[in-house]
């Protein structure tokens, strides 16, 4: 198995983001040695004790094979976290070395990795960098010093720099205009294996460096309750180590013996005569949970009562699902009833209940299921459901077309691939979720080769726990915008028809989550708040970076970004 570094990226969430760039364009000497190099050293953003910085390696002379950089720090900086690369440090010297997938570097070709670190009284650029042993030289641009306003206007370069502040807004948020409340954004454990650990669950819930802020878990509900226990460990820990995370129990089959066809594989009907058995059984689960310290959140009657397959399923028409919440719901307590999971969200599987109003009194939500949804027109509101005031979940989508025959491309986070199909079909369904007033986007496995931490897979390249580009992507969305916050209306200029942007207000911030699925930028983007910015963060997501902070321009109430191509990025603005 070959087994590729994980990026270990960290996002910058203390302290005002300070926007301050520098860039050190080192170039070799005549007569030096072929091996030559150009660097150009970036701080990014900075706030007080901290700074994030970027760093791209331009290889003038003959190919590398591996490489190793080398500078020192003359202020006493120290280097936190880094990602696409390697970073140590011993005293003042700082040593960046080559990760599985950006080893090699081509005559005139180009690396890059990131990193945040500390600083105390000041934050000066390093002025000599050393490849492979071969020092380049030059003249540097020294770091803008802290502080609480913007510098002047810069030239844009190539390299990261800040925005000039002010002018015409390009997004303008209206938070007087609201829609759905949001739920969350989360991912399912194993239905049928073994849980995730404790560090696993940490790194998917939490809101730290390298960690991806899921702040729903989708569980099976066994139809076997000595099964019950396997998960209840990853559920305590996402529960306690999670900010308001919210559990979410799915039922693929009721016991055979209750079933038409005496099975719990390939569909077969629940007789009506142990609907009340079945809806003990739904509540003696939740009540097993909570008394290990687990609350169920939301209880589905049925994982896709549409779908027939080979393994646990159940096969329910909308009459029969009105029926039971109707008769039934009331008796699953300490939980709130979801109806009902089809397929691809088919309303004739949640209209009946909706439209009963005895029914519809006894759940919380409706769900579904994203396979086959966009193509059959449902990927927009669901007008009854708003109507009756029921939040509308997407529960579950898996997609992973990327790797072919079995590619062992998943572990490399550049791979293009991997990431046109995370861009351009998993985060764009997101933010046409949200634009459809959904309230919760629910993915498959959270960990697995395709998805948001590896599981370490043989054929895919992937180490067991790390994040993956699937999930610093998704975290784009999971981890800034929180359960409770509500989207809110904003206005594009023409200059921003590029981009796919919804808007989000909570916890005295408004936050946006940009897509750009052009291959072109769009900078010195101008964005428009409904009062003064106290604090900007802007972290962004593409083929070459995760979640790597990058720098924002303030001015009164507008900031002013450059959004990168084909990209996801979130802009945080505390009000």
């Amino acid at each position: 198995m070959r087994r590729l570094s994980a990026p270990r990226t960290a996002v910058v969430t203390a302290g005002t983001v300070l926007l301050a760039s520098a860039a050190a364009a080192v170039a070799m000497p005549a007569g030096a040695a072929a091996a030559g190099c150009s660097v150009t050293y970036a701080v990014s953003s900075q706030w007080q004790g901290g700074f994030g910085a970027n760093v791209t390696v331009t290889n003038l002379g003959d190919p590398v094979s591996s490489w190793t950089l080398t500078w020192s720090y003359a202020a006493g900086q120290t280097v936190t976290q880094a990602w696409n690369a390697t970073v140590t440090q011993n005293g003042a010297a700082v040593t960046a070395r080559n990760v599985a997938y950006n080893g090699s570097i081509p005559t005139n070709g180009t690396t890059s990795f990131g990193f945040n670190g500390a600083w105390t009284s000041s934050n000066p650029t390093p002025t000599t960098f050393t490849l492979n042993g071969v020092t380049c030289t030059g003249t540097t641009t020294p770091t803008t010093s802290p502080t609480s306003s913007p510098p002047p206007s810069p030239t844009p370069t190539s390299s990261p720099s800040t925005p000039p502040p002010g002018g015409p807004a390009d997004i303008t948020v209206n938070t007087g205009t609201t829609y759905q409340t949001v739920d969350g954004f989360g991912a399912a454990v194993s239905i049928w294996g073994g849980a995730w650990s404790t560090a696993e669950t940490q790194t998917l819930v939490g809101l730290g460096p390298n960690q991806l802020g899921l702040s729903i878990v989708r569980t099976g509900l066994s139809p076997v309750s000595s099964e019950w226990a396997t998960q209840v460990s990853a559920l305590k820990t996402a529960r306690s180590y999670g900010s308001n995370v919210k559990i979410m129990a799915s039922p693929w089959t009721a016991p055979a013996a209750w079933k038409t066809n005496n099975s719990r594989i390939n569909g077969g009907k629940l007789r009506p005569e142990y609907y009340d058995d079945y809806a003990n059984h739904l509540n003696s689960y939740v009540q097993y949970m909570r008394n290990q310290g687990v609350t169920i959140d939301v209880t589905s009657v049925q994982n896709e009562p549409d779908w027939h397959p080979d393994y646990d399923s159940m096969d329910w028409s909308g009459t029969e699902l009105q029926t039971f919440v109707r008769e039934q719901g009331a008796k699953v307590q300490n939980t709130k009833l979801m109806v009902a999971e089809a397929v691809n969200l088919n309303y004739g599987y949640t209209d009946p209940t909706l439209n009963d109003a005895a029914a519809r009194n006894n759940i919380g939500y409706i769900g579904g299921h994203l396979y086959g949804t966009e193509a059959s027109g449902r990927l927009k509101p669901y007008t009854l459901a708003q109507q009756h005031n029921k939040p509308v979940w997407m529960t579950e989508w898996n997609l992973h077309e990327a790797d072919g025959g079995g590619s062992n491309i998943w572990g490399n986070p550049a791979n293009a691939t991997v990431w046109n199909e995370t861009l351009d079909d998993i985060m764009r369904t997101v933010h046409k979720s949200m634009e459809s007033n959904w309230s919760a986007y629910v993915w498959w496995y959270g960990k697995r080769y395709y998805s948001f931490i590896g599981d370490g897979e043989s054929a895919y390249g992937t180490v067991a726990g790390a994040p993956l580009k699937r999930g610093y992507a998704f975290a784009q969305y999971a981890k800034y915008v929180r359960p409770g916050y509500q989207r809110v209306a904003l206005t594009k200029s023409s200059k921003a028809s590029p981009l796919e942007v919804t808007a989000y207000s909570g916890d005295g911030k408004v936050t946006l989550v940009i897509l750009n699925r052009s291959t072109s930028a769009v900078n010195n983007a101008i964005i428009q708040a409904p009062q003064n910015v106290g604090r900007a963060e802007y972290v962004a997501t593409s083929q070459n970076a995760s979640a790597a902070s990058q720098p924002v321009g303030v001015n009164g109430n507008q900031v002013t970004v450059n959004v990168g191509a084909r990209s996801i990025s979130t802009v945080v603005l505390t009000l």
